[in-house]
């Protein structure tokens, strides 16, 4: 098969640089409604590094089906042979490409909560035992998501994704340092007002090696230490529902107030355990080239000048200890065009309308980055 040049090169830096195979490791391409064409030039990349590459095909419609009349009996074994495959593999790579992100949006709460309990120990030992990086493939919904043509969607989404992400570490490892430092945050802006500490907490880069697109520090409120309100202003889509201008309130940690678009379905997912209404990571995203959410987590997570802060579990690094089933990844922009707003550490403004202010986390602004990263 004659392959695209730029697949060759993104398939290339999933193996070579986020991942970093080496010889005689496995990996299993996990290839949810993308082209044959992006799994080949995987399975060549690790070859040709002396892995071993396994392929499992998924298709959005048959997964429904099956979630659709999701029992115990019927999951329990699926979830004990995925984890034993699993724990065969040194790394993960997933790329998701369903041209519909509301083919779930039908599955009854319930068994959308049945399967996620079940297949939550093939997901806890992928994410923490085993190097791994997910990303989605462009299709005509996506583009029609972003509000582009699919041909300037597919240019957009190759030129975000080959980035060189290695670029990125200098100011992400000042932010880190600053993170790690750092007791109180405040966040202010249009309808948000949050405190809470994240002292002792940590903070953990991603540069390309766990999603892509990339750019983004994240780090954990101590559980019980969120107070205030925020108001979000990027749209998200999850399990299959879509939301809009989404407000959590706190108190002592807890969400306890939480309306949107859909307040119904938000309280129903809040719901889901107890550790869903505890937040399970605080983040600041800085990608360059991502400036418009498009309800696709993975990249509007990324967005210049925004920060998420996502109800549910929490990363073994980088965490407080909470546990759910539930991590939602909600996303406020502060750039002007979106309200502005403000960051402080314990005191200091670091960033202000999506701009950092300290001289050396200013490596991180778009007009820096861009350029560097670009290949």
């Amino acid at each position: 098969m004659i392959i695209d040049p730029r697949i060759t090169q993104l398939a290339d830096g999933l193996i070579g640089f986020s991942t970093a195979l080496k010889k005689g490791e496995r990996v299993l391409i996990d290839a949810f409604d993308v082209p044959d064409a992006i799994v080949i030039a995987l399975i060549r990349a690790a070859r040709a590094r002396g892995a071993h590459p396994l392929v499992q095909n998924h298709r959005a419609r048959i997964t429904r089906e099956l979630s659709l009349g999701a029992e115990e009996a019927q999951f329990a074994p699926h979830a004990e042979v995925e984890l034993m495959r699993m724990q065969k593999m040194d790394a993960y790579i997933a790329l998701r490409g369903s041209d519909n992100i509301f083919e779930d949006s039908d599955v009854p709460a319930a068994k959308v909560q049945l399967v996620s309990r079940l297949m939550k120990p093939v997901l806890d030992h992928r994410v923490g035992k085993t190097k791994w990086v997910v990303l989605r493939w462009p299709t005509p919904a996506m583009a029609q998501q972003a509000g582009m043509s699919t041909e300037a969607f597919e240019e957009f989404y190759l030129r975000v994704c080959t980035l060189d992400y290695s670029t990125f570490t200098p100011g992400m490892a000042a932010l880190k340092k600053l993170m790690d430092a750092t007791d109180r945050v405040r966040i202010t802006g249009p309808g948000t007002d949050l405190r809470f500490s994240i002292k002792g907490i940590g903070a953990v880069p991603c540069g390309g090696l766990r999603n892509i697109p990339d750019g983004e520090v994240f780090s954990c409120p101590v559980k019980d230490s969120v107070e205030g309100h925020v108001q979000y202003n990027a749209p998200t889509v999850y399990l299959g529902s879509s939301f809009d201008n989404i407000r959590l309130a706190f108190k002592a940690g807890k969400i306890v107030e939480a309306t949107s678009s859909n307040t119904k379905r938000l309280n129903e997912i809040l719901d889901s355990d107890a550790g869903a209404r505890y937040i399970g990571e605080f983040a600041i995203g800085f990608n360059p080239c991502i400036l418009e959410p498009m309800r696709d987590i993975l990249f509007d997570e990324k967005i210049a000048g925004s920060f998420h802060f996502t109800p549910g579990q929490a990363y073994e690094i980088g965490g407080n200890g909470n546990k759910s089933q539930v991590h939602w990844d909600m996303v406020c922009i502060q750039r002007p065009e979106y309200g502005g707003g403000e960051i402080w550490f314990d005191d200091v403004l670091i960033r202000k309308d999506g701009l950092f202010v300290p001289k050396a986390l200013q490596k991180l602004n778009p007009d820096q980055l861009l350029g560097k990263a670009a290949k």
